[in-house]
């Protein structure tokens, strides 16, 4: 229960000074953004509300952060993450109590599905209400704690600059992931003269584990697997990205010449243009990098969790491979499959002493046979579109992506929506950084691409930001369009607009007999198109027009470089409304219940 009187209200507005001696007396929201301040925070998302009003007007009071007024509290969460994405750093929300709180659950969730190191800030109601149904209360601390690594409910307010130090220490330690710091509203108001840590490794945190750094015994064992391997492959996820390793990567990958196929997760972390990658597997990836990690004999697996759209099924899943799996967290060994030498450590550690101890007498295998066969799958099994159907002038949504990837030369920060365009998006735009794909992978979240891409910009203000969308997932988030406007976010929006929910569509065509159960965005009896355009709704380029931002709507194939080189050359937020056909699958397609080796190519 609440501490009766753990806080007295003030009406005091700026710190107020009290002696060198003992320091300075503060009210607990300008506590809050001192830590945050104290803790490198330059940016906050954060949608006020009545519970979380004095939160905001101390962040009026600070001269080092930027707040960010999104126009939904999980808009604002969406960026943060994307801030967090682009930068390997903290992303930073806040939201107020009841609603507002609850607007953030999708995000928290999203980030615990990914290891996105984000911290939510929530007011709450006075303490002497929690508990009894009070205007705008949640139990918001007891509702996240399945979702995060860790919820606080502040209720001393002597406790608050050590709950935020920990806070940030929680979600960065270790595999990342989403911390809530829920803060009534009397310990907002309260005075008294803080005591902060000097930094987040000062505070204490029982049961908080030090990343673990495996002895040498357990890599040289894994070199010992390498040398007589005759098929052997790197699986590699987002662990590689989210703990900073990926030219320790490199290094080892070189240093054994073996061939390095990355889950979506872990984009960026291997260049894709590499001749040693395999770029990315799973259910909508490469033929090659599917095929080589189901035929392999040693399967390395780094910072990856055996995700189910990696797998297909798992007992088909590597069937003959001795499986090392190195991973930071302990609960994923044995989780989604066998491993034969788990290996708990951080994997920038391994990796260093992996290569290390390639140089104390390693011998390198032969694999000239295996890139041979990997090589024939690569020419035999592209990423399938067909660039020249006769007579047709309509923009394929892949051509699309690729027209963006050439006109940018690849150098641009990329986040995604959800559905077929978030497939495509990685087929046709190639990653050779590490922190330039951004999307909703874990949970899946439509809207996530629009704020995902404003956080982005914001990390990254010199770089290209693209949100590549599609109609159905852009619509979920459009208000932060107004942000965008706003703010002066220079971020771009290339919609691949087919009118329908085209992942689900897919489906039904290929396992519904293309019954559409609701799947249609528009008028069912005038389905928008390139052959249609009287029948498309909404308008998108009206809608951003109301919004102050430039837009153009594209169909005609001649026309798409041109609008692609008009949105990038645009000094401003731009949305170019790429009209495409509904009757495009992504392809290759690995269905529910089948096997990599059984994957679609057609």
């Amino acid at each position: 229960m609440p501490k009766k009187n753990a806080a007295k209200h003030s009406s005091s507005q700026t710190p107020t000074a009290v002696s060198a001696k003992t320091g300075v007396k503060m009210r607990g929201c300008d506590v809050m953004v001192r830590c945050l301040e104290n803790l490198g925070v330059d940016t906050i998302f954060a949608y006020p509300g009545g519970a979380s009003m004095e939160l905001h007007q101390g962040l009026t009071r600070s001269k080092k952060i930027r707040t960010i007024l999104p126009r939904h509290e999980q808009g604002g969460a969406f960026m943060a993450h994307g801030y967090a994405r682009a930068t390997g750093k903290p992303g930073v929300c806040m939201a107020t109590s009841g609603p507002g709180a609850t607007n953030l659950v999708t995000a928290i969730a999203d980030a615990h599905m990914d290891s996105i190191p984000l911290i939510c800030i929530t007011g709450q109601v006075y303490q002497q209400f929690i508990g009894r149904a009070a205007f705008q209360e949640t139990d918001f601390y007891g509702m996240t704690l399945p979702i995060v690594k860790h919820s606080f409910l502040v209720l001393d307010y002597n406790e608050l600059p050590s709950i935020m130090y920990k806070a940030f220490k929680i979600a960065t330690t270790g595999r990342p992931g989403p911390v809530v710091i829920d803060i009534p509203k009397d310990i907002q108001q309260h005075e008294w003269v803080p005591v902060f840590p000097k930094s987040a490794n000062d505070v204490d945190i029982p049961g908080l584990q030090v990343p673990p750094k495996a002895p040498d015994e357990k890599f040289a064992e894994v070199l010992r697997l390498i040398e007589k391997a005759k098929q052997p492959v790197l699986y590699i996820g987002g662990g590689i990205l989210s703990g900073h390793a990926h030219a320790e990567l490199l290094a080892f990958a070189e240093a054994t010449g073996i061939p390095v196929a990355s889950t979506l997760m872990g984009l960026g972390a291997f260049p894709s243009d590499h001749p040693q990658s395999l770029y990315w597997y799973g259910m909508h990836g490469t033929v090659a990098g599917n095929f080589a990690v189901c035929k392999s004999d040693l399967l390395i697996t780094l910072g990856a969790r055996f995700d189910d759209r990696i797998t297909g099924v798992v007992e088909k899943f590597a069937p003959d491979a001795t499986i090392v799996h190195v991973d930071i967290d302990r609960s994923e060994h044995q989780k989604n499959k066998f491993a034969h030498y788990p290996i708990h450590s951080e994997v920038k550690h391994a990796l260093s002493r992996l290569t290390a101890l390639t140089k104390k007498g390693f011998k390198k295998p032969d694999l000239k046979k295996w890139y041979e066969t990997i090589n024939g799958w690569k020419k035999e099994h592209p990423f399938p579109f067909n660039y020249d159907r006769k007579g047709s002038k309509h923009i394929l949504p892949q051509e699309a992506v690729q027209a963006l990837f050439e006109e940018t030369k690849g150098d641009a920060i990329i986040a995604t929506g959800v559905g077929q365009h978030q497939m495509w998006a990685p087929q046709y735009f190639h990653f050779n950084k590490p922190r330039t794909f951004i999307s909703s992978l874990g949970a899946g979240t439509m809207g996530f691409g629009l704020p995902a891409a404003i956080g982005a910009k914001v990390a990254c203000p010199k770089k290209h930001v693209i949100d590549i969308d599609g109609d159905g997932s852009f619509l979920m988030n459009i208000q932060e369009l107004a942000c965008m406007k706003i703010e002066k976010i220079n971020a771009k929006i290339m919609i691949l607009n087919n009118q329908h929910l085209g992942m689900v569509v897919q489906w039904e065509d290929r396992f519904y007999a293309g019954v559409r159960g609701h799947t249609i965005l528009g008028d069912s009896s005038n389905i928008g198109s390139p052959d249609n355009p009287g029948g498309l709704y909404p308008d998108f380029v009206k809608i951003a027009n109301g919004f102050g931002i430039k837009a153009r709507q594209v169909m005609k194939r001649e026309e798409l470089r041109d609008a692609i080189r008009e949105m990038l050359d645009h000094d401003g937020p731009f949305l170019l409304d790429v009209v495409v056909p509904y009757t495009e699958h992504v392809l290759p397609f690995i269905p529910q219940k089948k096997s990599a080796m059984e994957i679609l190519t057609k």
